[in-house]
């Protein structure tokens, strides 16, 4: 059966697909395929842009490989095919939650891991920097267990399933907490001159630029005693359906049928920001739904580099004359010591484009490209790029020392595919 990314611009036919309920039944798959000359690679449920997930040997679901499986003190293990909005719900079952996470929680807890899922924190990290300790089977079909001061531990955390299957993580988690979420409109020439303050004033800073304007929609999210005050139903029905999906998706089928509108709608999505403020769980202030499809290329940049950057970028567009409808996202995170996070060594600012996946703008892409690229950025492993390994060397310092890791543990090549081949080499 085939698979298909939640873009719709990946599809792979696997040779066999297995929907393992344990990490012995993955370990048996592992060895099966070594032994039948396949390779074999757990898909999650499919929100990466890139072939990163595609094999055509045997694809492992991970289906039933989900729950949680122990709670220790600030330690949680969870099965790796847990969607990440499980994990939030039963965290909070329990009183407890992670420190911070990305901006949608439909991905399963290995998928977003391997490849570097980030959220936005001035001191708090992505996924990989609240990990504990992790279960994984390796390229010989053993099960191993892998922890600070172990090479593989720093390799595995963003392994983008080159080194093994994972199985199950265990996180470092918290206590329950709330926080207090402001949006309110900036223009972005004024942030240009302030981003320095905005992040250092704000525990985690999520903005959307809407091209063609000069208007901002920016989020704050900072931890709260309470007590909680929660958007009332029918305003978060209008803010996170109506508005950001219903709405915005009839926009955006609107601007490509009649590309010259573009502008005016984002004018007039502009003049529609206002100001609101809520206190809620955490988990909820953190992610947001997204129903209109679209395809994504995100950079990570030295953060002192981010206003050069968005300047380049507006002024990119307004000469290239491009009809951007989607906004421009940036987020920010502190430095990471996962070998292959994109925040690995240095502050991090992080740009995300984006296009109506109906109307796909190769050029856009391409400008943006080369635009992070000469700003040393690195790419998300799991959005659009065109960089291989001779590129990617370059950019992260442990680069060798993961191929060296991969060529001692996966000789044979049984993890790899068509992207890893790019981007590690063959």
């Amino acid at each position: 059966m085939a698979f298909v990314n939640w873009a719709r611009n990946q599809t792979g036919t696997p040779a066999e697909t297995r929907v393992p309920a344990s990490a012995e039944e993955v370990a048996r798959a592992v060895r099966d395929a070594a032994g039948s000359g396949r390779r074999v690679r757990m898909v999650g449920t499919g929100h990466s842009f890139t072939g990163v997930a595609l094999t055509d040997g045997i694809m492992l679901r991970p289906d039933a490989l989900t729950g949680i499986e122990s709670v220790a003190g600030d330690r949680v293990t969870v099965r790796a095919g847990t969607p990440l909005r499980v994990l939030n719900e039963l965290l909070a079952e329990r009183g407890l939650a992670l420190a911070n996470m990305g901006d949608i929680a439909e991905q399963t807890v290995a998928g977003a891991v391997q490849t570097g899922t980030h959220g936005t924190g001035r001191d708090s990290g992505g996924l990989a920097d609240q990990i504990a300790e992790l279960e994984m089977v390796l390229a010989d079909g053993t099960l191993t267990t892998v922890s600070p001061g172990d090479d593989l531990f720093d390799a595995a955390r963003v392994g983008l399933g080159a080194l093994g299957v994972l199985t199950s993580v265990t996180f470092r988690v918290e206590p329950a907490f709330l926080l207090h979420n402001r949006r309110r409109k900036l223009a972005l020439s004024d942030m240009l001159g302030s981003l320095d303050e905005l992040t250092s004033e704000n525990e985690h800073l999520d903005f959307f630029w809407l091209p063609h304007t000069d208007a901002c929609l920016v989020k704050t999210n900072n931890r709260s005693p309470g007590p909680p005050r929660p958007p009332g139903a029918f305003r978060r029905w209008l803010d996170n359906v109506f508005l950001e999906n219903t709405l915005f998706g009839a926009a955006c089928a609107l601007g490509a049928r009649l590309p010259g509108l573009i502008p005016r709608i984002n004018a007039v999505s502009a003049a529609a920001l206002g100001d609101s403020s809520s206190v809620d769980a955490s988990y909820k202030q953190f992610t947001a739904r997204r129903d209109v499809r679209f395809l994504e290329m995100e950079y990570a940049i030295p953060r002192e580099r981010l206003a050069q950057a968005l300047r380049e970028l507006r002024d990119l567009i307004e000469r290239m004359d491009w009809k951007i409808g989607f906004p421009v996202e940036v987020r920010v995170t502190p430095p990471s010591d996962a070998w292959l996070s994109t925040a690995y060594g240095r502050p991090t600012a992080y740009v995300a484009c984006h296009v109506y996946r109906p109307t796909p703008n190769p050029a856009y892409f391409a400008g943006v490209e080369e635009i992070m690229t000469r700003l040393d950025g690195r790419p998300h492993w799991g959005k659009l790029h065109t960089r291989d390994a001779a590129y990617l060397a370059g950019a992260y310092p442990k680069f060798a020392d993961f191929v060296a890791l991969r060529d001692r543990l996966d000789p044979d090549r049984l993890f790899t595919n068509a992207y890893l081949d790019t981007v590690l080499g063959p």
